[in-house]
């Protein structure tokens, strides 16, 4: 039963590659763990969500999924209280402040949100409903202090479906008042100065596991199709989430497909990115140095299940390949405008790495969304073309085929789309018709200097000495071409003089002073 994407997914739960079958096509049902929000969010979180994203992307554009996703805010939770009594200020409004920047970096990295986000105080009534049900079931209980656990023991061999053997519980409290060190919290008795919500149980709040599983089962009930996030999740809190939600709805499998993605690392270290290890680099702070594209070409390099080295050079060789990419483009759509001469263009050759181009690359997201390879596809695409496009003399020029490069242009746009990374020029996408203006005051000042340096460049002369005579008058005339072009660049404005007729221009990225890709 149910929709074959067409997709093969390394499924946690079954440790293999399997079809990716959907309850629904038109709403394929995808929980997404959300941020616990006391902090600013640091690249290892970004790294996660981005893979991800590309991910929901391909499923949609490539496959024709029509996701449905469920985001889960933890807005009340140990660390939350613990900061804000540091801060002196109230949980809420700390969670609250959080919650917002978390969504502002998400927005500036261009993951797209989710189809609705869920606050956990938002739903303590249901949390409350939800433990309930399970301890009805027999499988939880309270105990006299007011806290409320689960019999991990209660779940027989059934605990531990997702990560095999479950590991040992390490630093249990001595008074703990669990009947198993490996049982563990549905609800947490309050303590002094601690927010908290009035229960069956006594005063107190959820524990981190119940959450998700309540507010996943919200809007999705007894089945999901996917549930994502980092590998360190897997255990213990995506096998307690199973553990609650298959007790809670009596089902024999709530959560068909487990995707995890690996940690980020700091380059040299075997250790991942987090706040507990204070080796963690902020979203705000690494956009001050590079673009979200660049980020998300560099989680594309790699598979999304693996581990990836955070470093600059890495971020390096992203930004890099990212400049190729715009440079060809660049290049094609000016030799299809006449701008650029080249020897004939075997197009024979081209149509066919364009087709094949395609079927690689949609295997290679069929296959587990292998990003690497598909780039790899196109990558190699990129560089026939680039050996198709070079430079000759008007003279030597051969007949043009502008049509092939419009259509190899189309689909690496079309590629890049579907992955959330746009080359489109920043200025004319903002909306401020400022910006419009500007671009063309750019292109009526180039239009000019290009009518200058024309001109300073012709000779009427026939004699050898009376052109040098005359180049020599209008050196100034080049010299000031010159002067002009480079003072641009100060104003991240790059001018290319292709021909002694033609010019182009692009804007710089105004943090390195290179090609901004996409002009």
């Amino acid at each position: 039963m149910g929709h074959d994407t067409g997709v093969k997914v390394y499924n946690s739960l079954t440790r293999r590659k399997d079809p990716l079958i959907v309850a629904n096509v038109e709403a394929a049902s995808w929980y997404s763990c959300g941020p616990t929000v006391y902090d600013h969010a640091h690249l290892g979180h970004a790294c996660s969500y981005v893979r991800f994203d590309i991910i929901r992307r391909i499923l949609t554009k490539v496959f024709g999924c029509n996701i449905v996703m469920v985001m889960g805010i933890t807005d009340v939770d140990d660390k939350i209280i613990k900061r804000a009594n540091e801060m002196n200020i109230s949980p809420t409004s700390l969670a609250t402040f959080y919650e917002e920047d978390f969504k502002q970096d998400m927005a500036t990295l261009k993951v797209l949100p989710p189809t609705v986000y869920l606050r956990v105080t938002e739903n303590i009534p249901q949390i409350i409903s939800f433990i309930e049900g399970i301890i009805a079931s027999g499988h939880a209980y309270s105990t006299m202090k007011g806290n409320v656990y689960f019999d991990v023991k209660s779940r027989g061999d059934k605990y531990g479906k997702l990560v095999g053997v479950a590991p040992d519980p390490v630093g249990e409290l001595v008074d703990s008042d669990k009947r198993h060190a490996s049982d563990f919290a549905l609800w947490k008795a309050a303590k002094p100065q601690e927010i908290f919500w009035p229960s069956p149980w006594g005063s107190g709040r959820p524990g981190w596991h119940i959450e998700c599983s309540t507010i996943s089962s919200l809007i999705f009930g007894s089945q999901l199709d996917i549930h994502s996030g980092g590998i360190d999740l897997a255990f213990p809190h995506h096998e307690n989430e199973i553990a609650q939600c298959e007790v809670f709805h009596q089902c024999k499998q709530w959560g068909n497909y487990f995707l995890h993605s690996g940690h980020l690392h700091v380059k040299g270290k075997e250790e991942k990115m987090s706040k507990s290890l204070k080796n963690y680099v902020t979203i705000k702070d690494f956009l001050k140095t590079f673009s979200p594209d660049v980020f998300r070409l560099f989680c594309m390099r790699s598979n999304y299940r693996s581990a990836i080295d955070y470093s600059d050079s890495t971020m390096q060789e992203a930004h890099q390949l990212l400049l190729g990419i715009a440079s060809f483009i660049e290049d094609a759509q000016a030799y299809m405008k006449g701008q650029l001469a080249c020897a004939t263009i075997r197009e024979d050759q081209l149509w066919e790495r364009l087709t094949n181009t395609k079927v690689a690359v949609k295997a290679a997201f069929a296959d587990d969304f292998d990003t690497p390879r598909a780039l790899d596809a196109v990558m190699d695409l990129i560089h026939h073309g680039n050996r198709q496009l070079k430079a000759v003399t008007k003279e030597t020029a051969g007949p043009r085929s502008p049509a092939v490069f419009g259509a190899v242009v189309s689909y690496i746009q079309q590629f890049l789309e579907t992955v959330g990374i746009s080359l489109a020029n920043q200025q004319l996408i903002s909306g401020d018709s400022s910006s419009a203006t500007l671009c063309s005051v750019v292109d009526e000042l180039v239009r000019f200097r290009q009518t200058v340096r024309q001109y300073a460049l012709a000779t009427q002369e026939t004699c050898r000495e009376a052109q040098q005579q005359q180049l020599l008058e209008r050196k100034p005339l080049l010299q000031a071409c010159d002067d002009l072009r480079k003072d641009l660049i100060m104003h991240s404005i790059n001018i290319k003089d292709r021909s002694s007729t033609t010019s182009t221009w692009e804007l710089l990225d105004p943090r390195t002073k290179e090609p901004k890709p996409g002009n």
